[in-house]
């Protein structure tokens, strides 16, 4: 394969077609589309009771006492804030390197963000970084549990607990996914998390807030849904404010959306333990690849659930300095696509924060990783077509170094693959 000419190059790519149906996500079936149908059919699209029952059988699967959907991924972590009373003059931590919803809507509230680095070998919070960044007004600590990947969740909590501070963990990468053997979203006083059609636990749109703590739970239907709060609330408790909503907000979940969720409770355990086989397959193929190695979380018991918008390790050493933007096109033209440089902007550098840093890890992360390609089925053959074009980048890259010159540095963005972007396009 070595001897082959790149197909940047003019040459033969190692895949001709790309097969759609082993990236295609979510898998629909017959159940979920009848789930859906059965709610246009009795027009209770803004209904309560397929909502509810998802929560329930949310809550059961994840651990939690309380499970609450929402409309987004968004409200729910917002919601999450108000509930752990963040506000005016309030400071939330959060990692820099991840997307904006994991920590905007505390600015929302009128809180400040405050930013810190990231671990390079996992993209994960650096616990000691969080550390250093508390003052007097810290509230809140965000666990992002980003590109799959756990965070040091046991640093974090003993962190937080030592100096009084709630954390809410972000898991909207990672859904079913486990810390030394526990289920991430089970160790802050509140979790929250995406839902939406890209992610691996997908519902179309939407997303869910849990915890174990009663109140938390009852603020968070304060805050937007109005129409459960007398449910929660006794009539003492409302008779001033009544059942208007605090965040301004309607969070309620449509019920095609819910629909779907009690659906994919019952398969998506097993759809995730097929991606977990063909990725770890592909990352078998690739072993011994020089700077290019497996990104994968330290700890015994912990692992990647669901692989949404995983990365890998890219060393440009390894390749005579040669850019991962130019390796990820090598290889994409190998593919027709699957790799994309970087991940995601980092936050701080953007002007809505107000300037913050530096924090040299998170502003050298882009330049050292790639995207993996996705893939829900494992097919070894096809899979072993994916790997083989690694290789033969990999054993060229000299021939590339001519067409690396002048490109710029991998800055970030909203962190999307090929495959995503083909779907929004």
């Amino acid at each position: 394969m070595a001897t082959e000419k790149l197909a940047i190059l003019g040459g033969k790519p190692v895949i001709e077609k790309q097969d759609e149906a082993l990236f295609h996500w979510p898998i629909v079936n017959d159940a979920m589309r009848e789930a859906s149908t059965a709610v246009l059919n009795e027009g209770v699209m803004s209904g309560t009771d397929r909502a509810r029952k998802f929560e329930d059988g949310f809550a059961k699967w994840q651990g939690r006492q309380y499970a609450l959907s929402f409309p987004s991924g968004t409200s729910a972590i917002t919601t999450a804030f108000f509930t752990l009373g963040v506000g005016p003059g309030d400071e939330v931590i959060c990692p820099s390197f991840t997307y904006w919803a994991s920590c905007l809507g505390a600015q929302t509230l009128g809180a400040k963000v405050v930013f810190c680095d990231c671990e390079p070998e996992t993209m994960q919070m650096d616990p000691a970084a969080f550390e250093a960044a508390i003052t007097p007004r810290t509230k809140v600590v965000v666990a992002v549990h980003l590109s799959a990947c756990p965070c040091d969740m046991d640093r974090i909590m003993d962190i937080a607990n030592r100096h009084h501070i709630a954390v809410l963990e972000d898991v909207s990468h990672a859904q079913g996914g486990h810390y030394k053997g526990k289920r991430v979203g089970n160790f802050g006083q509140v979790a929250a998390m995406s839902l939406m059609s890209g992610k691996s636990f997908a519902i179309g749109e939407g997303g869910m807030l849990v915890t174990d703590d009663y109140e938390i739970y009852r603020k968070a239907i304060r805050f937007g849904h109005y129409d459960r709060i007398p449910q929660v609330f006794s009539m003492e408790e409302i008779k001033d404010t009544k059942n208007m909503p605090f965040g301004a907000m309607k969070n309620r979940l449509n019920q095609c959306a819910a629909a779907v969720g009690i659906e994919q409770l019952k398969k998506y355990d097993a759809e995730r333990a097929e991606i977990e086989k063909a990725m770890l397959y592909y990352w078998k193929q690739l072993e011994g690849v020089p700077g290019f190695r497996i990104m994968w979380p330290k700890d015994e018991g912990s692992d990647k659930a669901g692989w949404y918008a995983s990365r890998c390790h890219y060393d440009p050493e390894a390749f005579g300095g040669l850019s991962n933007v130019t390796f990820a096109k090598a290889v994409s033209a190998e593919t027709q696509g699957g790799y994309t440089p970087g991940c995601y902007m980092p936050l701080h550098t953007s002007s809505l924060f107000g300037k913050q840093g530096p924090f040299p890890v998170t502003e050298r992360m882009n330049q050292l990783i790639v995207s993996d390609p996705w893939f829900k089925h494992c097919d070894t053959a096809k899979i072993d077509l994916y790997a083989a074009a690694v290789r033969k980048v990999a054993a060229q890259w000299e021939a590339l170094l001519p067409l690396d010159e002048g490109v710029p540095p991998c800055d970030g963005g909203l962190g999307l693959t090929d495959f995503e972007k083909k779907k929004r396009v």
